[in-house]
């Protein structure tokens, strides 16, 4: 006999950051496994190390990792777990990152810019990850920037069936708050049941230069409940803005839909004084309680996570949790 048969088996790792661990034991609680137990600590002068208690060879790992402030560091922290899996003889690595750091930065508006989304992407296949499973991201083509599968998950299911419950019998107008969100409002307003649709139309004023006005709602909104939906929240001044202009215009009230809770500087003031009925996250990105406040909700986003991470650890088919839609 000239070669020696075997039975092949596949073995589930889920790896965590230090960034956001509580949502990486959520998602394997709902797996019905456990982290991997690591060493990860810093340096004095800030360098990452990390290496993991048990052996990794073969197996198809999953590495969670939150790329919040500060980002760099989460970014950094990842990307050297995955090299350690690779070095590791990890059998396929997925890098699980719900919010893909440097998102914005996806085009060049001007001249000598990057595009660092793109960098991003490349300094993770260089690192050894063999595909990414992301959330909601800032614009849906930086799923070409990286070299390998990206399954692009959407935390719209999460977020509508939150608002029907909670509001089953209130009028409801879906609301971009800018002409680039339009596409994401369509299919918002489709999965509410077919609710209107409207946009926050900005224009600059000529005595604030380098400043956008939210100063006019295109769509039909009198007397509704107004749901503004974005990927994320940052500082929240474009978001205020638009609940002012929507409740100046004739909104009943509104309520704030983002996946991604950046929250930084002035925002969590901005969003708690802008008039909304309510603000709501997914837990994406940690929010801790100082940045909460009591008109927030935070959605898990650990279940829907765990599905895709089952689908395609079982060769399954990530699309279906959308309807064929992802």
């Amino acid at each position: 006999m000239s070669a020696i048969a075997g039975t092949p088996k596949k073995n589930m790792m889920l790896f965590s950051g230090r960034a956001h661990p509580e949502l990486a034991e959520h998602v394997a609680k709902e797996l019905d496994v456990t982290v991997t137990p690591q060493s990860a600590y810093s340096f004095a002068n800030g360098e990452i190390f990390c290496r993991f208690e048990e052996s990794v060879r073969g197996s198809d790992a999953f590495v969670i990792q939150a790329h919040s402030a500060p980002i760099n560091d989460a970014i950094m922290e990842q990307l050297i777990m995955v090299d350690a899996l690779k070095r590791g003889s990890a059998k396929r690595i997925t890098a699980v990152m719900p919010f893909w750091g440097y998102a914005r930065q996806d085009k060049k508006h001007r001249g000598r810019e990057p595009i660092s989304a793109r960098l991003v992407a490349d300094m993770f296949k260089t690192a050894g990850a063999d595909r990414i499973l992301t959330v909601d991201l800032h614009t849906s083509q930086i799923q070409g920037f990286f070299d390998g599968p990206v399954d692009h998950l959407f935390a719209l299911p999460v977020l509508a069936r939150h608002i029907k419950n909670t509001r089953p019998d209130e009028a409801i107008a879906v609301v971009s708050p800018d002409s680039g969100r339009v596409r994401l409002a369509e299919r918002w307003a489709e999965t509410l049941g077919g609710t209107p649709l409207a946009f926050i139309h900005k224009t600059r004023d000529p005595m604030k230069p380098n400043e956008a006005v939210a100063n006019r709602v295109v769509g039909d909104i009198e007397g509704r409940c107004c749901v503004v939906i974005d990927d994320m929240i940052d500082t929240g001044g474009t978001v205020a803005k638009a609940v002012e202009a929507l409740l100046a215009q004739g909104a009943s009230k509104v309520v704030v839909a983002a996946t991604h809770g950046v929250l930084s500087g002035p925002a969590t003031e901005r969003l708690a004084n802008c008039g909304a009925d309510e603000v709501i996250f997914t837990d994406s990105l940690p929010i801790p309680d100082e940045k909460r406040f009591p008109k927030m909700t935070v959605l898990p986003i650990a279940p829907l996570l765990a599905e895709a991470i089952h689908q395609v650890f079982e060769d399954g088919s990530v699309t279906s949790l959308f309807d064929g839609n992802a």
